[in-house]
C-alpha cells in the first residue's frame, strides 16, 4: 500500500507564491518519476510538471519560468514552488508518482488534490 499526501495548497493573491508538498509512505522500495498535475471543474486532468529520480524535469509551457519542481529522495517528497500565480492557475493539483513497491510491483499512484486558489 501507497500513499501520497499533498499539502500547501490555499488562497493566494496575484502575483503571489506557493509551495506545494507531496509526501510518499507505505511500501516503497523506490520511486521514478514523481510529479503535479492540475484539473478543473468538468476538465481532464493535465501535466503541470515532472522529475525523474535523476533530477531531470519537464514543464507545461503555462508554467515556464513561474513554478519549480523538486523533490528529495531521501524524504520521499517531491515539491512544488509556484511564483507569479495568475487567476487562471486555478485548479485542484495532484501529486503523482511512479512507485515500486517492496513486492517488486511498479505502479502509479496519486494523491488526492489539494486546492490552489489566486485572487485577481
Amino acid at each position: 500500500q501507497v500513499q501520497l499526501v499533498e499539502s500547501g495548497g490555499g488562497l493566494v493573491q496575484a502575483g503571489g507564491s506557493l509551495r506545494l508538498s507531496c509526501v510518499a509512505s507505505g511500501s516503497i522500495k523506490s520511486i521514478g518519476t514523481m510529479g503535479w498535475y492540475r484539473q478543473g471543474p468538468g476538465k481532464q486532468r493535465t501535466l503541470v510538471a515532472t522529475i525523474t529520480s535523476g533530477g531531470s524535469t519537464n514543464y507545461a509551457d503555462s508554467v515556464k519560468g513561474r513554478f519549480t519542481i523538486s523533490r528529495d529522495n531521501t524524504k520521499n517528497t517531491a515539491y512544488l514552488q509556484m511564483s507569479s500565480l495568475k487567476p487562471e492557475d486555478i485548479d485542484v493539483y495532484y501529486c503523482y508518482a511512479v512507485v515500486r513497491t517492496i513486492l517488486d510491483v511498479w505502479g502509479d499512484y496519486w494523491g488526492q488534490g489539494t486546492q490552489v486558489t489566486v485572487s485577481s
